[in-house]
Protein backbone atom coordinates (compact mmCIF):
# COMPACT_ATOMS: atom_id res chain seq x y z
CA UNK A 1 0.00 0.00 0.00
CA UNK A 2 1.20 3.64 -0.83
CA UNK A 3 2.10 6.37 1.60
CA UNK A 4 2.86 8.78 -0.53
CA UNK A 5 0.64 10.27 -3.43
CA UNK A 6 0.46 12.86 -5.74
CA UNK A 7 -0.56 16.24 -4.66
CA UNK A 8 -4.06 16.87 -4.64
CA UNK A 9 -3.90 19.41 -7.73
CA UNK A 10 -1.72 16.86 -9.74
CA UNK A 11 -4.89 14.58 -9.50
CA UNK A 12 -6.94 17.34 -10.66
CA UNK A 13 -5.17 18.48 -13.43
CA UNK A 14 -4.89 14.48 -14.70
CA UNK A 15 -8.48 14.07 -14.18
CA UNK A 16 -9.14 17.50 -16.20
CA UNK A 17 -6.92 16.30 -18.57
CA UNK A 18 -4.11 19.04 -18.85
CA UNK A 19 -1.20 16.91 -18.10
CA UNK A 20 1.77 16.71 -19.70
CA UNK A 21 2.85 13.51 -21.52
CA UNK A 22 5.62 12.60 -18.92
CA UNK A 23 3.50 13.71 -15.98
CA UNK A 24 0.45 12.04 -16.91
CA UNK A 25 2.39 8.75 -17.67
CA UNK A 26 3.90 8.52 -14.12
CA UNK A 27 0.44 9.66 -12.17
CA UNK A 28 -1.57 6.99 -14.48
CA UNK A 29 1.03 4.33 -13.23
CA UNK A 30 0.83 5.69 -9.76
CA UNK A 31 -3.11 5.00 -9.89
CA UNK A 32 -2.68 1.29 -11.36
CA UNK A 33 -1.25 0.14 -7.55
CA UNK A 34 -3.11 2.72 -5.34
CA UNK A 35 -6.96 2.11 -4.45
CA UNK A 36 -6.95 5.70 -2.50
CA UNK A 37 -5.70 8.05 -5.36
CA UNK A 38 -8.59 5.44 -7.83
CA UNK A 39 -10.98 6.51 -5.45
CA UNK A 40 -9.95 10.44 -5.20
CA UNK A 41 -9.93 10.32 -9.28
CA UNK A 42 -13.73 8.98 -9.59
CA UNK A 43 -14.99 11.98 -7.30
CA UNK A 44 -12.40 14.35 -9.73
CA UNK A 45 -14.49 12.84 -12.79
CA UNK A 46 -17.75 12.88 -11.30
CA UNK A 47 -17.77 16.45 -10.31
CA UNK A 48 -15.88 17.08 -13.80
CA UNK A 49 -18.96 15.39 -15.32
CA UNK A 50 -21.70 17.35 -13.66
CA UNK A 51 -20.18 20.92 -14.44
CA UNK A 52 -20.32 19.08 -18.18
CA UNK A 53 -23.87 18.13 -17.73
CA UNK A 54 -24.47 22.01 -17.02
CA UNK A 55 -22.93 23.16 -19.66
CA UNK A 56 -25.28 23.32 -23.22
CA UNK A 57 -23.89 20.72 -25.72
CA UNK A 58 -23.53 21.90 -29.16
CA UNK A 59 -25.91 20.43 -31.25
CA UNK A 60 -24.09 18.05 -34.31
CA UNK A 61 -26.01 18.35 -37.21
CA UNK A 62 -27.41 14.88 -38.81
CA UNK A 63 -24.89 14.83 -41.49
CA UNK A 64 -21.70 15.16 -39.65
CA UNK A 65 -23.23 12.46 -36.95
CA UNK A 66 -23.81 9.94 -40.04
CA UNK A 67 -20.43 10.17 -41.64
CA UNK A 68 -18.76 9.68 -38.56
CA UNK A 69 -20.63 6.51 -38.21
CA UNK A 70 -20.10 5.30 -41.38
CA UNK A 71 -16.65 6.12 -40.84
CA UNK A 72 -16.34 3.94 -37.47
CA UNK A 73 -18.27 1.10 -39.66
CA UNK A 74 -15.85 1.08 -42.70
CA UNK A 75 -12.79 1.21 -40.47
CA UNK A 76 -11.14 -2.43 -40.73
CA UNK A 77 -11.40 -4.62 -37.26
CA UNK A 78 -8.09 -6.06 -36.24
CA UNK A 79 -7.42 -9.19 -34.17
CA UNK A 80 -5.54 -7.69 -31.15
CA UNK A 81 -1.82 -9.47 -31.08
CA UNK A 82 -1.11 -11.75 -28.44
CA UNK A 83 1.76 -10.48 -26.60
CA UNK A 84 3.73 -12.12 -23.97
CA UNK A 85 4.27 -9.97 -21.34
CA UNK A 86 5.94 -9.81 -18.03
CA UNK A 87 2.65 -9.30 -15.88
CA UNK A 88 4.67 -6.81 -13.52
CA UNK A 89 4.87 -4.44 -16.38
CA UNK A 90 2.34 -1.48 -15.46
CA UNK A 91 -0.42 -1.06 -18.04
CA UNK A 92 0.48 2.55 -18.80
CA UNK A 93 4.02 1.32 -19.69
CA UNK A 94 3.80 -1.34 -21.94
CA UNK A 95 3.66 0.87 -25.60
CA UNK A 96 7.66 1.33 -24.09
CA UNK A 97 8.61 -1.86 -22.43
CA UNK A 98 8.38 -4.80 -25.07
CA UNK A 99 8.43 -7.95 -23.65
CA UNK A 100 9.95 -7.56 -19.44
CA UNK A 101 12.30 -5.12 -18.03
CA UNK A 102 15.17 -7.08 -19.53
CA UNK A 103 13.78 -6.03 -22.67
CA UNK A 104 14.70 -2.47 -21.86
CA UNK A 105 18.29 -0.69 -23.41
CA UNK A 106 19.97 0.03 -20.32
CA UNK A 107 23.43 1.61 -20.18
CA UNK A 108 24.99 1.72 -16.92
CA UNK A 109 25.30 5.48 -14.93
CA UNK A 110 26.97 3.91 -12.02
CA UNK A 111 28.25 0.20 -10.86
CA UNK A 112 25.51 -0.13 -8.54
CA UNK A 113 22.77 2.00 -10.97
CA UNK A 114 21.41 1.19 -14.80
CA UNK A 115 19.03 3.72 -16.62
CA UNK A 116 16.73 3.58 -19.80
CA UNK A 117 14.98 5.97 -21.28
CA UNK A 118 11.63 5.76 -22.46
CA UNK A 119 10.50 8.56 -24.02
CA UNK A 120 11.14 12.56 -23.85
CA UNK A 121 7.78 14.78 -24.34
CA UNK A 122 7.43 17.93 -26.20
CA UNK A 123 7.80 20.00 -22.79
CA UNK A 124 11.31 18.60 -22.95
CA UNK A 125 10.57 16.04 -19.65
CA UNK A 126 12.51 12.97 -19.87
CA UNK A 127 11.08 9.78 -18.74
CA UNK A 128 13.54 7.14 -17.73
CA UNK A 129 13.55 3.60 -15.97
CA UNK A 130 16.34 3.38 -13.18
CA UNK A 131 17.28 -0.34 -11.75
CA UNK A 132 19.19 0.11 -8.95
CA UNK A 133 21.52 -3.34 -7.07
CA UNK A 134 20.78 -3.94 -3.63
CA UNK A 135 22.09 -1.33 -0.99
CA UNK A 136 23.44 1.05 -4.29
CA UNK A 137 23.07 4.40 -3.98
CA UNK A 138 22.55 8.07 -5.76
CA UNK A 139 25.24 10.48 -4.97
CA UNK A 140 24.48 13.43 -3.28
CA UNK A 141 22.24 15.76 -5.38
CA UNK A 142 19.61 18.94 -5.76
CA UNK A 143 17.15 19.21 -9.02
CA UNK A 144 17.56 21.86 -10.90
CA UNK A 145 13.26 21.08 -11.80
CA UNK A 146 10.75 18.89 -10.74
CA UNK A 147 11.54 15.21 -10.15
CA UNK A 148 8.84 12.27 -9.64
CA UNK A 149 9.87 8.98 -8.57
CA UNK A 150 7.48 5.96 -8.79
CA UNK A 151 8.78 3.16 -7.18
CA UNK A 152 7.54 0.16 -8.92
CA UNK A 153 9.99 -2.56 -7.05
CA UNK A 154 11.65 -2.45 -4.08
CA UNK A 155 12.49 0.19 -1.65
CA UNK A 156 14.61 3.25 -0.91
CA UNK A 157 15.74 5.62 1.92
CA UNK A 158 16.73 9.19 2.03
CA UNK A 159 17.16 12.14 4.79
CA UNK A 160 13.30 12.40 4.43
CA UNK A 161 12.23 8.46 5.35
CA UNK A 162 11.62 5.17 3.76
CA UNK A 163 10.04 4.71 0.34
CA UNK A 164 8.58 1.52 -0.81
CA UNK A 165 6.16 -0.27 -3.58
CA UNK A 166 3.97 2.27 -5.02
CA UNK A 167 4.96 5.63 -3.73
CA UNK A 168 5.53 8.49 -5.49
CA UNK A 169 7.48 10.74 -4.68
CA UNK A 170 8.32 14.62 -5.69
CA UNK A 171 11.42 16.34 -4.96
CA UNK A 172 12.58 19.82 -6.70
CA UNK A 173 15.19 22.78 -6.45
CA UNK A 174 14.09 22.89 -2.56
CA UNK A 175 15.79 19.24 -1.51
CA UNK A 176 18.98 17.81 -1.28
CA UNK A 177 18.86 13.93 -1.07
CA UNK A 178 20.86 11.26 -1.19
CA UNK A 179 18.85 7.61 -1.80
CA UNK A 180 19.85 4.45 -0.91
CA UNK A 181 18.18 1.04 -2.12
CA UNK A 182 18.04 -1.60 1.10
CA UNK A 183 20.17 -4.69 1.01
CA UNK A 184 17.18 -6.80 0.21
CA UNK A 185 16.29 -6.40 -3.19
CA UNK A 186 17.20 -4.52 -6.41
CA UNK A 187 15.13 -1.29 -6.72
CA UNK A 188 13.05 -0.43 -9.84
CA UNK A 189 11.57 3.39 -10.69
CA UNK A 190 9.83 5.10 -13.47
CA UNK A 191 11.54 8.55 -13.15
CA UNK A 192 10.43 11.68 -14.61
CA UNK A 193 12.10 14.80 -14.63
CA UNK A 194 11.69 18.09 -16.14
CA UNK A 195 15.45 19.23 -15.97
CA UNK A 196 18.58 17.89 -15.13
CA UNK A 197 19.61 16.68 -11.57
CA UNK A 198 22.46 18.65 -10.12
CA UNK A 199 25.03 16.68 -8.37
CA UNK A 200 26.67 18.20 -4.98
CA UNK A 201 28.90 15.88 -4.16
CA UNK A 202 33.01 17.24 -4.28
CA UNK A 203 34.06 13.98 -6.40
CA UNK A 204 31.03 14.12 -8.25
CA UNK A 205 29.94 17.60 -9.22
CA UNK A 206 32.27 17.73 -12.56
CA UNK A 207 29.39 15.37 -14.26
CA UNK A 208 26.61 18.17 -13.98
CA UNK A 209 27.80 19.72 -17.13
CA UNK A 210 27.34 16.05 -19.13
CA UNK A 211 23.91 15.09 -16.91
CA UNK A 212 22.44 18.93 -18.76
CA UNK A 213 23.89 18.16 -22.63
CA UNK A 214 21.69 14.16 -22.35
CA UNK A 215 19.24 15.71 -20.74
CA UNK A 216 18.42 18.18 -23.36
CA UNK A 217 19.55 16.01 -26.19
CA UNK A 218 16.59 14.35 -27.88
Amino acid sequence: MANHHPAPELLTAFSAGSLQLSHALCVSTHLERCDECRANLMRLNSMGAKMMEDLKPARASEDLKSSVLAMLDDAPKEEPAVINRDSRIPRALQQFIPDDYDSLQWHHVSPSIQAAKLVTDSNGSKVEMLRIKPGGQVPSHTHTGDEYTLLLEGSFSDESGIYKEGDFVVRDGRHKHKPMVTEDKECICLTVTDAPIEFTGFFTRWLNPILRRDHFAH
